[in-house]
């Protein structure tokens, strides 16, 4: 069965993850930004062909939605009405067998009691029409994605509904994909070799990374999902561009860059790293049956000389030493003018084997010393003096641009580049 798609020229929407900033810059870096809008605050509207929306390689968006309505209304009361007025005509367009019907909500401050009884509600009109349902119902106003995965709710016969709040409208709008949780898991835990004193860089993560150094994509470099089966996954595009992880540990970055179709070249201070890489990219080819290329190499990031073409940098930095505790502030000096002395000497030694308008994205430390306050690296402030533009967005503040937990000491702070 082909996947789940609609009319050309329709808008998508986009529920985001924990910190939606990351999502929508990455969205609009690989898209634009005159085809996004924020909706709320944690979806998106685009105006692209929702055939060729690589949902797969977004890192920060949780559902892949098409548009159904704009209700001139946030009155919970007017949309159960509409839902009951449309709800049973949908219903009767489906395939036989039993429907399972999800209700989602963003920006909603209503009881998720009274989203429960609305759902009862149109599963009531529905089963009147002669169809059998099942309402999958969470304590949450927005279903989790295992629900929506567990319950087939982007299968033939499911139908997660999702409302967005946006000022005095709502959103109406139907789940296609979701985020595929499972492949991510065995992507991070499943893989052969995994170290956490070098820092576990999550696999969504690592795409957000890729996709920002990347930039804008290329017609060559989108593909149309919409006559691939909705249950296969989806081929990624071969691109003849090579992706160069400076500091590459055990080569989360590689491998994802790899799964988008991208050559993948690595290359770290540690013989130890550079065996951990190749064992989980050979691992990665045996699960994925990737097909672009992969260089490995042992290298000091601050004099080391690589091979070209480099065409896109992308990865994590050295992220100094970690902290089970606060430190005091002078062994967080200490270790800040460390990170910042490397990182600076690399980003000069990498000035020189780079094309002009290379782009990079480079995940930094960043420490938090209060609740959402953090102690920065001085190099950025001097950016333009090591021969680097940094990369403003339309729709976030570059400050938003931070990786982190409440609890977390060291935070990952995403630095998107062009060299001059």
């Amino acid at each position: 069965m082909p996947t789940q798609c609609y009319t050309i020229g329709m808008q998508s929407l986009l529920t985001l993850g924990r910190q939606p900033a990351l999502g929508i810059a990455e969205i609009e870096a690989l898209y634009g930004a005159d085809v996004v809008r924020s909706v709320g605050d944690s979806a998106v509207i685009l105006d692209v062909d929702p055939c060729i929306l690589a949902f797969e390689r977004l890192g920060g968006a949780i559902r892949f939605c098409k548009v159904l309505k704009t209700l001139d209304t946030v009155s919970w009361k007017q949309i159960e009405k509409f839902l009951l007025q449309m709800g049973p005509g949908h219903a009767g367009q489906m395939p036989e067998g039993k429907m399972q019907l999800g209700l989602s909500l963003y920006g909603f401050d209503i009881d998720s009691r009274q989203i429960e009884a609305t759902g009862l509600s149109l599963k009531k009109a529905i089963r009147k029409s002669g169809r059998s349902v099942r309402l999958v119902v969470s304590p949450d106003h927005e279903l989790s994605t295992p629900q929506v995965i567990h319950n087939n709710l982007t299968g033939p016969n499911g139908w997660e509904l999702v409302f967005v709040k946006d000022g005095p409208q709502t959103i109406v709008a139907q789940t296609i994909r979701i985020q595929d949780i499972a492949s991510y898991t065995h992507r991070d835990r499943d893989r052969p070799k995994r170290d956490a004193k070098v820092g576990m860089l999550p696999p969504k993560l690592a795409q957000i990374i890729v996709n920002l150094a990347a930039g804008k994509l290329g017609q060559n470099e989108l593909t149309s999902i919409c006559d691939i089966p909705a249950d296969q996954p989806i081929p990624p595009t071969i691109l003849n561009q090579t992706i160069l992880d400076p500091f590459c540990g055990t080569g989360v970055v590689l491998q994802e860059a790899q799964l988008m179709g991208y050559h993948s070249y690595g290359t770290d201070l540690e013989p130890r790293m550079i065996s951990y890489s190749q064992a989980n990219l050979d691992w990665l080819n045996a699960e994925y049956r990737t097909t672009t290329d992969s260089k490995l190499e042992t290298g000091d990031a601050t004099e080391h000389t690589w091979s070209t073409p480099i065409d896109i940098v992308a990865g994590e930095t050295y992220l100094g030493k970690p902290f089970t505790s606060a430190p005091e502030p002078d062994v967080l000096a200490q270790t800040a003018n460390d990170c910042n002395l490397i990182i600076k000497k690399f980003l000069r030694n990498l000035h020189a084997q780079l094309t002009p308008g290379t782009r990079l994205c480079l995940a930094v430390p960043a420490w938090q010393i209060r609740p959402d306050t953090f102690k920065h690296l001085p190099f950025i402030d001097q950016i333009e003096d090591l021969g680097y533009n940094r990369t403003r967005f339309e729709h976030v503040q570059n400050e938003q641009l931070i990786y982190y937990r409440s609890d977390q000491l060291v935070a990952r702070q995403l630095l998107i580049l062009t060299r001059i």
